[in-house]
């Protein structure tokens, strides 16, 4: 019996170590399949990703011979390229005394260009980065060491201090805070009255703000003109205006105290003639002058050195047809003679006095041109459209004022002012020589 379960119990084990055994086998050959299997996955990964890789690299390569070329443009009055932005510049601004130019893009940074390097090969830039934001829009301070700056995502105004180093570089620095955010819609632009009284803003929505430097409301305009397309402040620093749907420029008088105190905003005067809306407008420098560009396909000059508190209205100088398209700009040389007016990418310059087209700038950006602005000495006209600004020399300028001195001439009785013209003239056609034999950009 012993014996019996003895024999009973070693086959017992025995099966016990075939079954162990068959089964690591088995899991041996499993796992052997695994290893195969998993290397040829691999295999076939690496396969399918050699030429994956390879077909990648040839797309990109392609894809570099593919990639549009930076537009090009070259005309004779071109007189340089300021490239420095990798973004798309939407606004540009000269400061009052003549030697910076501000530029703003899309790629966070403010941009200040020296006037006096506009004929030179290159063309050097300061850079003012613009902290978690960009700025759509820059105007300088009256005494040029600022400029306020409305921020895209922020829709709010934020001021700069230009602070200049003994080195004479500028450095940038931001207001410790910005203006608080009180526009319900789309900003069409900003600007600082000469005085230095106080700062516009306008949106949209038919409202315009006035504020002081630091940020207060001081009052609110409701233009009243179903939407705004434009807005500005007077160069003289007592008004601004504003057009929009209704074809009309209305204008506002901004009233200071005798000790710098705020008052009022008053009405001044209306520019009534357009059968259409109107796109946007200028003043001339001594803001005697305004032009305005229209969708009825015109453009107007207008006096508008009138006494309007006496109820004198200003009075329609001339109407010229032109070509024109939603967010054309217009430009008034400050000194009255040359109206410059953007149409898509195009630019088009004509004699104020005349109103004879002189240029026609064809295809000057690669995208619709955002800003469009003379110097203060009417010598160059500046536009943006794209990541480069384009300068040109004002021909039509140089032309008009050679014009308007041989008429004083006709009419000069005195000798030495007769030769003082002649001098002048012939300075000035010199120039318009010069400016027409120069190589283009």
């Amino acid at each position: 019996m012993e014996v019996a379960a003895v024999v009973a119990l070693t086959l017992l084990l025995g099966a016990l170590v075939i079954l162990v055994a068959l089964a690591v086998g088995r899991r041996k050959e499993e796992i052997k399949e695994e290893s195969e299997q998993a290397a040829e996955s691999s295999a076939e990964a690496s396969a399918a990703k050699g030429p994956t890789s390879k077909k990648q690299k040839q797309e990109k390569q392609r894809s570099r011979k593919d990639k549009p070329a930076q537009h090009s443009f070259s005309h004779p009055l071109l007189a340089a390229s300021l490239k420095g932005h990798s973004g798309n510049v939407t606004c540009l601004d000269f400061s009052s005394n003549g030697k910076y130019l501000a530029s703003c893009a899309d790629d966070r940074t403010v941009r200040i260009w020296s006037t006096k390097d506009f004929l030179e090969r290159e063309h050097k830039c300061l850079r003012a980065n613009v902290e978690l934001d960009h700025a759509t829009l820059v105007r300088f301070s009256p005494d040029s060491r600022a400029f306020i700056t409305w921020l895209s995502n922020g829709d709010a105004i934020r001021i700069f201090k230009m602070i200049k180093k003994d080195d004479g570089i500028f450095s940038f620095k931001a207001a410790s805070e910005d203006f608080p955010q009180k526009h319900k819609a789309a900003i069409v632009n900003i600007g600082i009255a000469e005085t230095g009284k106080f700062i516009m803003s306008a949106s949209t929505d038919t409202t315009i703000l006035i504020w002081d430097l630091k940020g207060e409301v001081l009052a609110s305009i409701n233009t009243n003109q179903m939407t705004n397309s434009y807005a500005a402040t007077s160069p003289c620093g007592r008004f601004v205006a504003s057009c929009g749907f209704t074809p009309d420029v209305k204008v506002w008088e901004v009233c200071f105290g005798k000790g710098g105190e705020f008052r009022e905003v008053t009405r001044a005067f209306d520019l009534k003639g357009h059968s259409a809306g109107v796109h946007a407008f200028a003043f001339s420098n001594d803001s005697h002058r305004m032009v305005t560009v229209s969708k009825d396909g015109t453009w107007k000059l207008w006096n508008t050195n009138v006494e309007y508190k006496k109820q004198q209205d200003p009075y329609l100088l001339r109407t010229v047809p032109c070509s024109s398209s939603d967010g054309s700009r217009v430009a008034l040389s400050p000194d009255g003679r040359v109206v410059a007016i953007s149409d898509g990418c195009n630019v088009a310059m004509f004699d104020a006095t005349t109103g004879k087209l002189e240029e026609e700038l064809r295809g000057v950006h690669s995208e619709e041109i955002t800003d469009i602005r003379f110097d203060i000495n009417s010598r160059f006209l500046v536009c943006s459209g794209d990541k480069a600004i384009r300068v040109f020399h004002n021909a039509p300028g140089y032309r008009a004022a050679i014009r308007d001195m041989q008429d004083m001439l006709k009419k000069a009785q005195n000798e030495a002012m007769k030769q003082r013209l002649q001098q002048q003239i012939r300075e000035a056609q010199s120039a318009l020589d010069t400016v027409l034999a120069a190589p283009t950009e």
